[in-house]
């Protein structure tokens, strides 16, 4: 634990802000997958913090900082936050019990008390302009001029999930390009900094519709999509999975995805009025040892599997109503 947890936070010049605690559990990196998992039973936007595959040849050549050439690539972290005053006794008690019955005993866990200035401006050093396909996604504290058709999607995540980085995200862009069109509505479930409906629509959906059940998520979502000026293509609203969100007359062309393979689970049996013969769901989050086990779901509820792809280790898939 973190001794200084009771502490205030106060930021610089800012007066005060939004005081925070980081929920943060450190395990050996072949271990990685086995907690994501774990820990998105408590919360599905997380903080992964994973240095182990970074390629020094290819990835990012001279622009890549000293940290991360000397960090420790044999343990990675997972974490996620929450208001200073909740009360995380039965977080801890829950996280305890299901460590030790992973045989993950020896994993640390962390409460570290920090303020909203601090988390939003500490990683944006590690955070540079990358290519998916024909879209690259730029921070908007970078500049970044596009080159031939490259579309370019400008993201500011904040506190929530979803800088592109992770490749549960890149394999969702990579699905989007594919099977967005001109004109095709799309619905994405869990948005978090909203990344995928605003790649969405920059290739074209219309209209958008982004949920998340993280009311922080849903503001920076909302914040991400006016200042990427597609107020009049995009709506974001507070939705738990599927329960609040609008579905539009006929249901939607696409719908995304991107939380973890038990949530993707429980909304399965929910999804299909949200969709037509021709709707491709795309759901990505999910650890290649769970891929099986979302598929089977998927099956059992009368979809089949159009496309599958993985990479290191998380799987994403393309489905459509039976």
């Amino acid at each position: 634990m973190n001794n200084n947890v009771d502490k205030d936070y106060v930021c610089g010049d800012f007066g005060e802000v939004t005081e925070w605690l980081q929920i943060k559990v450190t395990v050996k990196t072949e271990c990685l997958d086995e907690l994501t998992s774990l820990m998105s039973m408590i919360n599905s936007n997380l903080l992964i913090d994973d240095l182990s595959d970074i390629d020094l040849k290819t990835c990012y050549g001279d622009l890549i900082d000293e940290k991360i050439l000397n960090a420790d690539k044999s343990h990675a972290s997972v974490s996620y936050f929450v208001p200073k005053d909740a009360n995380i006794a039965d977080d801890m008690a829950f996280l305890r019990d299901r460590l030790a019955s992973a045989n993950l005993s020896d994993a640390n866990i962390e409460v570290i008390g920090l303020c909203e200035e601090d988390w939003a401006n500490s990683w944006k050093e590690f955070y540079k302009p990358f290519k998916i396909g024909r879209i690259v996604i730029v921070p908007a504290w970078e500049k970044y001029e596009a080159q031939g058709d490259e579309i370019i999607v400008t993201m500011d995540p904040g506190m929530a999930f979803g800088t592109g980085t992770h490749e549960t995200t890149r394999l969702i862009i990579g699905l989007l390009q594919k099977y967005v069109g001109e004109g095709m509505s799309l619905l994405d479930v869990g948005t978090g900094s909203g990344i995928l409906a605003i790649c969405g629509a920059k290739l074209g959906a219309r209209p958008c519709r982004a949920y998340d059940l993280d009311p922080m998520s849903v503001r920076v979502a909302t914040e991400n999509v006016r200042d990427s000026g597609l107020e009049d293509v995009i709506t974001c609203g507070k939705s738990d999975l599927l329960k609040q969100a609008e579905n539009i007359v006929g249901g939607y062309d696409i719908v995304c995805a991107n939380i973890v393979a038990d949530i993707i689970i429980r909304m399965t049996p929910d999804v299909a009025p949200f969709m037509h013969e021709k709707t491709v769901l795309l759901a990505s989050g999910i650890i290649s040892e769970r891929c099986d086990d979302v598929v089977s779901c998927f099956e059992h509820h009368g979809f089949k599997i159009v496309e599958r792809v993985e990479d290191n280790g998380w799987c994403a898939l393309a489905v459509m109503l039976g």
